[in-house]
């Protein structure tokens, strides 16, 4: 393929990712109010505490938790100083690596994020798995992951 020559999208697959951008945005704006309702934070806020939490220590380097989370270092700085805020994460430096940070999960945002998965896991499971069925979360999950392993391939 060249810049001259663009591969169009058929009919079907304008219908497809059109249908696909609006589920995306409507999903993503239901969960972010959810989260917002009942337990006052944002998507990525959500994120970035379950990340942490499953991580050894419930710490990791800053550079990695970018990473994870798709977020710049940048974007990912002001979010860590709001968390760092609120009490629920805390950084520190890093022994090995005097340019290095951790971010670590405090137990007040261990707390908060325990009280906040639960609703989030329904409205989830309520808003994307109920309407696919079991089979089709199975084939949404395999479709899924063949688009973020070629994403992961044009990263490389």
């Amino acid at each position: 393929m060249t810049a001259s020559s663009p591969r169009w999208l058929t009919d079907d697959q304008q219908r497809v990712w059109r249908a696909y951008i609006a589920m995306v945005r409507q999903l993503n704006e239901a969960l972010e109010r959810q989260l917002h309702d009942e337990s006052e934070m944002t998507m990525g806020d959500y994120v970035l505490l379950m990340r942490l939490s499953e991580a050894p220590d419930r710490q990791l380097r800053m550079s990695e938790l970018a990473a994870d989370s798709v977020y710049s270092r940048s974007r990912l700085s002001h979010a860590v100083s709001r968390l760092e805020t609120w009490g629920w994460v805390r950084r520190s430096g890093c022994i090995d690596d005097r340019r290095g940070t951790f971010a670590q999960l405090t137990d007040e945002g261990f707390a908060v994020l325990a009280a906040a998965a639960p609703g989030h896991a329904t409205a989830v499971h309520d808003l994307l798995f109920e309407p696919l069925g079991e089979r089709g979360a199975v084939t949404f999950g395999k479709l899924v992951h063949q688009v973020l392993d070629r994403l992961d391939e044009t990263r490389e």
